[in-house]
């Protein structure tokens, strides 16, 4: 898969700025050829790992026209996300340490608001695989997708009043529901790819899901589309999209293009980067 992304900002001053937007390292080694961030102008980058494991880069952008990029070759295995319908839920004192932080309220799931109503709606499903699928069936079908109306500030339990809004706040009101029942989930980010759907595609752009924690281990669910896919690929995970903006800016600035690729690689032989759809 040919993937990567070009971001371009117009600022009026010197701007620190950090990014999450390489490979996560749990697939870095699936990269033929990496995917670099490259800015232009160029300016010294500093990088480093979050508190949640994920690659970050920090830099100081330069006041006037400024590009974030990256372009690179993953090999994927073609295989849709993992499915598990027997997957057991783990009694919360059972469940490792390190994954009861995914069971609190965050910035955007806020557990406090929803759980009552989480009870009523899927205390009767089946533990485990079934409940977590009882979730993402219910946040699927009462959420409508709607570029038109993205938030950056919507909560779940907006998003639940609302009904609308973007794979983002399908992931959070899934992930708060999931807590709500006592099931670790966490918010990731990163490329879906388009591979084995219908035509018409939309135009590429970066996605989120969740990942739960079941039988051990953590799995892949995605309320937005509700189907196992195929060229997912992770950026970054942390509680909510709080925890993972594509990029971060400590000062004013407008986003003047904004450019996401999956391609398939063995048909895109060319060396360059695409040329922008904007």
């Amino acid at each position: 898969m040919r993937i990567g992304c070009r971001l371009k900002y117009r600022l009026t001053q010197p701007t620190p700025l950090i990014a999450i937007l390489n490979v996560h390292y749990s697939r870095f080694g699936d990269l033929e050829r990496a995917d670099y961030l490259v800015t232009t102008p160029s300016v010294p980058l500093e990088s480093y790992r979050d508190g949640f494991g994920n690659w970050c880069a920090r830099m100081v952008a330069p006041a006037g026209d400024f590009t974030l990029s990256t372009d690179g070759i993953f090999r994927d295995c073609g295989l849709p996300d993992a499915v598990a319908p027997n997957a057991p839920q783990q009694a919360v004192q059972e469940l490792p340490s390190e994954t009861l932080v995914y069971l609190l309220g965050s910035r955007y799931c806020d557990t406090d608001l929803l759980s009552e109503e989480a009870w009523r709606l899927f205390e009767t499903t089946p533990l485990g695989w079934a409940r977590v699928q009882a979730i993402c069936d219910f946040v699927h079908t009462t959420v409508s997708f709607d570029y038109m109306h993205a938030s950056s500030t919507r909560t779940a339990s907006q998003t639940l009043v609302g009904r609308r809004g973007v794979c983002r706040d399908f992931a959070h009101l899934a992930i708060t529901f999931c807590r709500c029942m006592n099931i670790p989930a966490r918010y990731c980010t990163g490329y879906l790819s388009e591979f084995g759907q219908p035509e018409p595609h939309a135009p590429d752009d970066f996605a989120a899901w969740m990942e739960v924690y079941l039988h051990g281990r953590w799995w892949v669910f995605d309320p937005r589309n509700n189907s196992r896919r195929v060229g997912r690929i992770l950026i970054a995970r942390g509680r909510d999209a709080a925890d993972v903006p594509l990029t971060q800016t400590f000062g004013p600035n407008t986003l003047t293009q904004f450019d996401v690729w999956t391609w398939d690689a063995r048909h895109d032989p060319a060396e360059t980067m695409p040329v922008s759809r904007n």
